[in-house]
């Protein structure tokens, strides 16, 4: 049975956080007598636990996961004929987007949403502390720094994607017109937020806040913050990114999994290797929607699904072909011949012109991106398992942030304090042994191998376009990325919300 952070009052909560309800008759929950809460830690997650529902639009389509993904090199949505018609995603993947395409504002809202939710329940308690409702001080301390820990998450998203972004920690801004706080101004916020709060949030680490921010999420929170410094606020970090790593390290809470695919199976809750996940249930908490996006339209067959696949997103051929084949992270896709779910009949690619159409291939090769794409073209996303029988939405937990990471990332640090380092061409091969039987250790390090070996291990982990950007090659041509400007390294500021404010649009849009 898995344990949810929403904590049984989600539908209540939700009300009091959506600012747009226009029911007349809502409840003022900010107004609620606080005489029956903050007193002990359960009635404080009835506050804090729903603030972590935003985060389940990080499984869903055409937002700010999949923008992350799609404007890498490991995932694209090409253009099948009349199938993904809109072009959105093409351009996604080809750096052409702009200020007036749909999953850029979604991705802002998403982010920013989050951020409201985290300033109204800052607010909450802060006045109720002031008041006198919450006798518990070291429980409104510990609660008000996990709040405050998640809106972090949230801005450093915004920082990475967006860069120069306002930053607002008030609830109740008044006529308050926001402007734009430069990227390096924002890095600041973000790590002084992170160092507040470090001291004073949860370090006990048990299934009873699992899928929340706690001590060592926020370390790995700064590890991101600093191994990307240089990005973000022009000055490289990297023995703070040490420093991070190794307090995550060392604390002894954390280890690899000996199966890599245990951390993606429908049942993945207790994996040791999740700092930070988002658990995500098909009835309890739905919106992963993985199968439905990246599947062929018959393997509906194949799984018994209940809703038809939308035949979507795929890899590339030259991102799947960094993986040697006896590697079993080979097995993050599907490729080759579908069969129905009694793995003997040939799933067919039926269609009102031919219901008995050729077998459903998936072929490595993209035969073409723009127009007429093959609606087998494109090896697909198995990282994770896609349940039998399964509704549009996925029980398997989603992680943000993964142990194996934590590894690869001082291993980089390392080979850029020292690019002789044996120790890290050691944390490297130390996350590829369990990969590869017998073991197919490295020879040796450099910024080639180094950005293979992280996409071969996180691919559809939400970190391959920071990756890229980090090593310099985000705007490298690829095969249906004709090559692109630095300014698009961020994204364009939403024109709905560009045209609403004092904000000014970044470079290059």
């Amino acid at each position: 049975m898995k344990q949810f952070i929403r904590l049984g009052i989600l539908s209540l909560l939700l009300l009091a956080l959506n600012p747009a309800c226009t029911q007349l008759d809502e409840p003022l929950y900010d107004q609620i007598s606080t005489d029956q809460f903050f007193t002990t830690q359960t009635e404080f997650d009835q506050i804090i636990g729903p603030l972590y529902t935003n985060l389940y639009g990080l499984g869903s389509h055409g937002g700010f996961f999949s923008m992350q993904e799609i404007s890498s090199d490991e995932v694209a949505i090409p253009n099948r004929g009349g199938d993904w018609g809109d072009d959105v995603w093409v351009r996604a993947h080809q750096h052409y987007y702009n200020a007036y395409d749909q999953p850029v504002s979604n991705a802002w809202s998403f982010l920013y949403s989050g951020i409201l939710a985290c300033n109204r329940i800052l607010d909450l308690l802060d006045k109720s502390n002031q008041q006198g409702h919450i006798p518990n001080t070291e429980l409104y301390t510990q609660n008000r720094a996990e709040a405050r820990a998640l809106r972090a998450l949230y801005y450093y998203w915004l920082l990475d994607f967006f860069g120069n972004v306002p930053i607002i920690t008030d609830y109740d801004t008044g006529n308050t017109i926001p402007t734009n706080t430069p990227r390096a101004q924002v890095f600041d916020f973000v790590e002084q937020e992170l160092l507040a709060v470090s001291p004073l949030i949860n370090k006990n680490i048990t299934q009873a806040n699992y899928g929340r921010m706690h001590y060592y999420a926020v370390q790995m929170l700064l590890a991101k913050l600093y191994l990307n410094a240089e990005v973000y606020a022009g000055t490289p970090r990297w023995n703070d990114a040490l420093d991070a790593c190794n307090t995550i390290i060392n604390a002894g809470l954390y280890a690899l999994e000996a199966d890599y695919f245990a951390n993606f199976k429908v049942q993945n809750q207790t994996s040791h290797e999740f700092i930070l996940a988002v658990p995500f249930d098909a009835k309890a908490a739905p919106g992963f929607n993985l199968a439905q996006m990246t599947l062929h339209y018959s393997a509906q067959a194949t799984y018994n699904l209940q809703q038809q696949p939308w035949n979507g997103y795929c890899s590339l051929q030259e991102f799947y072909e960094k993986y040697d084949s006896n590697d079993v992270r080979i097995n993050n896709f599907l490729v080759g011949p579908q069969y129905e779910a009694d793995g003997i009949t040939p799933l067919l690619d039926s269609n009102f012109d031919d219901p008995d159409g050729p077998q459903v291939v998936y072929t490595p090769e993209i035969n073409a991106f723009t127009m007429n794409c093959y609606r087998q073209a494109g090896v697909r996303i198995g990282k994770y398992e896609f349940e039998k029988g399964a509704g549009p939405d996925m029980s398997n937990d989603m992680p943000v942030f993964r142990f194996s990471d934590v590894l690869l990332m001082k291993a980089e640090i390392l080979w850029r304090l020292s690019p002789s380092s044996t120790e890290a061409l050691d944390l490297v091969n130390t996350v590829r042994k369990r990969a590869f039987e017998p073991d197919e250790d490295l020879p040796s390090l450099n910024a080639q191998t180094l950005l293979d070996e992280r996409g071969r291990e996180l691919f559809y982990e939400g970190v391959r376009r920071q990756d890229l950007i980090r090593f310099g090659v985000y705007g490298a041509p690829t095969e249906f990325m004709p090559g692109s400007d630095p300014c698009k390294e961020i994204m364009p500021i939403p024109a709905g919300h560009l045209n609403l404010s004092n904000l000014q649009q970044n470079p290059c849009y």
